[in-house]
């Protein structure tokens, strides 16, 4: 069964910076497409960021040009680098696979935006 665990996430000031790391158990960095999903308060699980196996990215609208999603391969890890960050994306962040393939949710990371 693959496993993830996020970290990385904090409070910051709105146009600051976080980097996030997932850690996924087995070597399925390069296998699956993954993605960071984040979740709002009141609101449902949304993809915001998606990586393929052989390195095409994908983002929601609202992080284009300020989030960069990212593998490494010999760490099983996806990275999600957070620049010029804005109270809107405040939300627990999580990754998984895109579709899902039935893995469970790891236990996300907080990020928190604000002054």
């Amino acid at each position: 069964q693959v496993q993830f665990v996020e970290s990385g996430g904090g409070l910051v000031q709105p146009g600051g910076s976080l980097r996030l790391s997932c850690a996924a158990s087995g070597s399925i960095v390069s296998l699956y497409r993954l993605g960071w999903f984040r979740q709002a308060p009141g609101n449902q699980r949304e993809l915001v960021a998606s990586i393929t196996g052989d390195g095409n990215t994908d983002y929601e609208d609202s992080v284009k040009g300020r989030f960069a999603i990212s593998r490494d391969y010999f760490k099983n890890t996806v990275i999600l680098q957070m620049n010029n960050l804005v109270p809107e994306d405040t939300a627990i962040y999580f990754c998984n696979t895109v579709p899902g393939l039935g893995f469970s949710w790891g236990p996300g990371t907080q990020v928190i935006v604000s002054s």
